[in-house]
């Protein structure tokens, strides 16, 4: 494990831990039944798992998988090439999910603007595509020839005319820059609290209310490319019912199956390094007793750095002592 500064809340795994959590860890050889397969992580490659896993049972795909860029990323490198490799990589990818859902099923595909139009390319041989979401990265590396690359696109496909999505549940709690009031000086669409002046707005494509794990959060990994949980709530919260099956075959370090998991909805988590599987583990087992996500609070979500500075200090305590349990 390493040493980490004493503020620091990145979770990591010791070797006892690794040990341990290995023993939950799911390997599929052979067709398997719902029962077996869900609310587990499956260690392994992805299309190797699809191929056991039965059919028309996923309520929700999430697929953010590797973009198309130069890296190394889990002992494999990614080279950068055209829309039309990229596009067949993607192909590769999406075709034996496509089996696994549910006529009511929603997609989402995961990008950055290297890869946009591959993914619509893709997506749109299987699915309906009925959005394009942009959130803003806050963090990004500046160039001197170039515009700094801080956002991402989700791309929103539908199986069908047939699907779930829950407006009400992912509004966005905003400060009140304008106060109008009627004649009588009632707020006009906007409530007055002891934290201040505050509108709920209905959800948009452009998300700007996210922040990036970083090392004082509670749900930070080591992971070089990991999520926030508060964005897929809003995914989930959109698109499933408490009960419904997510589904991530690019899990990394558990964001997707962990948020499932605080938001009552079952899960399946695809990845095939074992460590990162292990912390997807020790995060569902603090989600046992821990169920907050950073951003949402009180049934809806909150602009970045809106929610009063309080109630993060109590949160914060009580994340705190949850997280002291891992087996």
């Amino acid at each position: 494990m390493k040493q980490r500064a004493e503020r620091n809340r990145t979770i990591d795994l010791t070797e006892a831990e690794k040990h341990a959590f290995s023993k939950r860890l799911v390997r599929l050889n052979r067709p398997a039944c719902i029962k077996k397969v869900l609310n587990t992580t499956i260690c392994q490659d992805m299309q190797g798992a699809c191929d056991f896993l039965p059919g028309g049972f996923v309520d929700l795909l999430f697929l953010d998988p590797p973009y198309n860029l130069n890296k190394t990323f889990g002992g494999k490198r990614f080279t950068k090439g055209s829309q039309e490799k990229y596009a067949a990589l993607l192909d590769g990818w999406l075709r034996p999910l496509v089996r696994l859902l549910k006529p009511t099923a929603s997609v989402y595909i995961c990008s950055d603007w290297n890869g946009c139009g591959a993914v619509q390319m893709t997506a749109e041989k299987y699915f309906t595509i009925r959005n394009r979401i942009t959130w803003e990265r806050e963090k990004g590396r500046g160039a001197k020839a170039n515009w700094k690359n801080c956002s991402e696109d989700i791309w929103f496909c539908t199986v069908s005319s047939d699907y779930t999505f829950n407006a009400e549940e992912v509004k966005l709690k905003r400060k009140v820059i304008a106060p109008y009031t009627h004649k009588d000086g009632r707020p006009k669409d906007w409530n007055r609290s002891e934290d201040g002046d505050f509108r709920l707005t209905a959800p948009s494509n452009l998300w700007t209310d996210l922040t990036i794990p970083f090392w004082s959060m509670p749900e930070n990994t080591d992971h070089p490319t990991q999520k926030p949980e508060k964005l897929l709530a809003k995914i989930i919260l959109a698109s499933t019912r408490p009960g419904d099956v997510v589904l991530d075959p690019f899990l990394g370090s558990g964001t997707t199956s962990v948020t499932a998991k605080k938001l009552g909805r079952r899960y399946i988590g695809i990845e095939q390094d074992r460590v990162y599987c292990c912390l997807t583990e020790k995060r569902l087992n603090i989600a046992e007793n821990n169920r907050m996500i950073q951003g949402y609070q009180e049934g809806v979500f909150w602009e970045r750095n809106a929610i009063p500075i309080k109630t993060i200090k109590t949160r914060q305590r009580i994340s705190r002592i949850s997280q002291v349990k891992s087996i």
